[in-house]
């Protein structure tokens, strides 16, 4: 395996970790689960402050939302769940990059 694509798999497994992490640790905290619907309380400080926690909790609740929704046996349900799982492992690459990116500059991890 090429540094480059051992360096991408780290950070895909990486974002998905830390977004596992906030939504099990917001949830343990607010005694519910975690969803977008947190942007949706008006323009009040909660809203802001949930801006940043959603940037890398996201690949977990889209892959949760996708897992535990409704089921239905059409074709475009499969294509559905396609859609979602590479947009939350796309989120979650970048987000765990940027991670990487924090612990590197922080000399945490070299």
């Amino acid at each position: 395996m090429s540094p480059d694509a051992f360096n991408n798999l780290f950070s895909l497994l990486i974002g998905f970790a830390v977004a596992g992490a906030l939504t099990s640790a917001y949830q343990a905290m607010a005694q519910r689960p975690a969803g977008f619907s947190l942007l949706q309380q008006g323009v009040v400080p909660q809203s802001f402050a949930a801006l940043p926690f959603l940037m890398f909790a996201a690949p977990f609740i889209i892959m949760r939302n996708t897992l535990t929704g409704p089921r239905t046996s059409d074709l475009r349900r499969a294509q559905f769940v396609m859609l979602a799982t590479l947009l939350a492992g796309f989120w979650s690459l970048m987000s765990g990059t940027v991670v990487l990116m924090v612990l590197q500059a922080l000399g945490v991890f070299a």
